[in-house]
C-alpha cells in the first residue's frame, strides 16, 4: 500500500509582523542615573574631543585627536600613528574585541545597555520624546489621535529636533578628520571639500532613521552581537533575571491578601515592560531583545518599595547565583562573581596587549631608512670603468622637526654615491640631507665602485642625525656587478 500523502498547511497569512511603537515610561533609580552618567560623558567624550588642544609644536597640527588622510597620520594626543605602523590600529581592534569578550562574561549585555552609540543615540532621542510629547500615556494618546494641526506642529518640532542632532552628530564626525575650528569655518563659508559635505548628509540621516525611529529595531534585527553574546557568557555571567520561583503566580495585592501564601510578590502591574527601551517582557526569561539596562530593576524595586515587600523580584544575578538562592543556599558576592579565573584570563590578555603596546610605542624608532634599488637597468658601466646602481632612499624623520642628516656608505670598499642631480666626479662616501619635520623624504642616489670585485656585495647605508649618533638608522643593500645578478 501506498503511504498516505502529507496534508499540505496553507502557509501564515502574515509573515512579517509589523512593529509596535516603543513608548518606554521615564523612571528613576541607580540603574537610570548610571545611564544618566554614562550618556552625559560619552556624547562629551565624541562632540568635545575635537576641540581639544595639544602642542606638537610649530610643524604638526595641535589637535589632540586628528585623523590627517592627506598627510596620512592618525594623531592622539602624545602618539602619532604612521602609515607603516597600522599595527597599532589592528592593535586596538582586537583590544576592543577582547574588551566586549570580557565585559559580557563579567556582566552580560552591559555594554549594548549602556555604551553602546545605537543605545547612547536611542535613549537621547527618546528624552526628546518625552520633552515634547510627554511620558509614555501622553504619547501612544497623541500617537492614535488623528492628525490635527497641533500633532502636526508637535512632529514637526520634535523631528526639527531630531535633525538638529544628527546634524551636529555628522558635524562632529567629519571633525576627527581636519582642524575642528578652520573646518566649521570653511563649512559654513562654503568652502569646506564637497566629502565634508556629503557625510554630514549621510550621517544626518542614519543618526535619525537609526537612533529617532528604527531604535529597538536595530537591536533586536539588525545587530550581531546578541546572537555571539551567548558564546561569551556562561552560568557566572551576571544578567538581569527575573526570579519566577518568587514572583509567580502573579496576583494583585488585593487577591494576595485576600488569599495568603497563593500568589507570588509579582503583582502583574507591567512596570518593567512600561519603562524597558526595547519593549520586552523580561518575565518571559532571557530573549535577545534585552539590552540589560536593568532600568526594569529600578521600576520593580520602586514598586516592590511601595507594597512592602522586598527588592530583588528582578536583579542582576548569575544562573548559578538564581539557581542557589532558589535553593535557599547563600550566593557568591557580587566582586567574586566578577572576579573569577576565565574574566581574569581575559583581563590579562587584554592588558598585556595594552602594556605590549605602549612599550612598542615607547621605545619606536624615531629615524627609519629604507632603499629600493632600482632594476631598470641593475647597472650601468662608466666610461671610466666604474659600475653603477641606482637606488631610491627613503628617510623617514619622525619627530616634529626638521633634522640635519648624514647620509653615508658602510662598506664596498672604494664605492662612492651622489645624489641624483650631481655626478659621478662629485662622488663621496657621505653628503648631507635636511628632512623636514615629520616628513618621508625620498632621495635618488646613484652609488659608483670600481668593476673588478665580487659580483654581488653587499653593503649598508646609514643615516646618522647631526649630533645624535645614537639615533642613526641604517639599512641594508646589495651592489650589483656584470655577472653577478639572479
Amino acid at each position: 500500500m501506498n503511504a498516505p500523502s502529507p496534508v499540505l498547511q496553507p502557509p501564515p497569512e502574515k509573515l512579517y509582523e509589523a512593529r509596535k511603537a516603543v513608548h518606554n515610561k521615564r523612571i528613576d533609580g541607580p540603574f537610570r542615573r548610571f545611564k544618566w552618567l554614562v550618556m552625559t560623558v560619552t556624547l562629551g567624550i565624541y562632540y568635545g574631543t575635537p576641540w581639544i588642544r595639544w602642542d606638537r609644536g610649530p610643524y604638526a597640527p595641535d589637535q589632540a585627536v586628528l585623523v590627517d588622510i592627506a598627510n596620512r597620520r592618525f594623531y592622539m594626543f602624545g602618539i602619532e600613528i604612521w602609515p607603516h605602523e597600522f599595527y597599532y590600529v589592528a592593535g586596538l581592534l582586537i583590544m576592543a574585541g577582547i574588551g566586549l569578550f570580557l565585559v559580557t562574561s563579567a556582566v552580560g549585555r552591559a555594554w549594548c545597555g549602556y555604551t553602546c552609540p545605537q543605545t547612547v543615540w536611542t535613549d537621547l532621542f527618546q528624552h526628546v520624546d518625552r520633552f515634547v510629547d510627554g511620558d509614555r500615556n501622553a504619547r501612544m494618546r497623541l500617537d492614535a489621535a488623528p492628525w490635527t494641526w497641533g500633532k502636526f506642529t508637535r512632529r514637526a518640532f520634535k523631528w526639527t529636533v531630531y535633525l538638529i542632532i544628527g546634524f551636529w552628530t555628522g558635524g562632529a564626525w567629519i571633525m576627527y578628520f581636519a582642524d575642528a575650528p578652520t573646518l566649521v569655518r570653511d563649512f559654513w563659508a562654503g568652502e569646506a571639500a564637497p566629502a565634508a559635505y556629503i557625510a554630514v548628509a549621510i550621517l544626518t540621516f542614519t543618526t535619525v532613521a537609526l537612533g529617532g525611529f528604527m531604535r529597538e529595531q536595530v537591536c533586536i534585527y539588525m545587530c550581531p552581537w546578541p546572537r555571539i553574546q551567548t558564546a561569551m557568557m556562561d552560568e557566572k555571567s551576571l544578567t538581569v533575571t527575573y526570579k519566577d520561583w518568587r514572583g509567580e503566580p502573579r496576583g494583585s495585592v488585593k487577591r494576595a491578601e485576600k488569599n495568603p501564601g497563593a500568589f507570588g510578590d509579582c503583582i502583574d502591574c507591567t512596570q518593567c515592560v512600561q519603562v524597558c527601551p526595547t519593549g520586552i517582557d523580561i518575565r518571559e526569561g532571557p530573549q535577545i531583545g534585552c539590552i540589560t539596562c536593568a532600568l526594569c530593576i529600578d521600576a520593580c524595586d520602586k514598586v516592590m518599595d511601595q507594597i512592602g515587600r522586598p527588592r530583588g523580584l528582578i536583579d542582576y544575578v548569575t544562573l548559578e547565583g538564581a539557581e542557589q538562592e532558589r535553593a535557599g543556599q547563600e550566593t557568591p558576592s557580587t566582586l567574586r562573581t566578577i572576579f573569577r579565573p576565565r574574566t581574569i584570563a581575559y583581563f590579562m590578555i587584554w592588558g598585556g596587549i595594552g602594556l605590549a603596546m605602549l612599550f612598542a610605542v615607547g621605545t619606536r624608532d624615531r629615524l627609519t631608512v629604507n632603499a629600493i634599488q632600482e632594476r631598470n637597468p641593475i647597472y650601468v658601466q662608466l666610461s671610466d670603468g666604474d659600475v653603477r646602481n641606482s637606488f631610491e632612499v627613503k628617510i623617514r624623520n619622525m619627530e616634529n622637526r626638521p633634522r640635519e642628516m648624514t647620509l653615508s656608505l658602510e662598506g664596498l670598499e672604494d664605492g662612492e654615491m651622489w645624489a641624483g642631480s650631481g655626478s659621478h666626479e662629485q662622488g663621496l662616501r657621505e653628503f648631507s640631507v635636511t628632512v623636514p619635520a615629520d616628513q618621508l623624504l625620498n632621495t635618488h642616489v646613484f652609488v659608483a665602485a670600481p668593476y673588478q670585485g665580487e659580483q654581488r656585495e653587499e653593503f649598508r647605508f646609514v643615516v646618522t642625525p647631526e649630533g645624535d649618533a645614537e639615533a642613526a638608522a641604517s639599512e641594508d643593500a646589495v651592489f650589483e656587478r656584470p655577472g653577478g645578478t639572479q
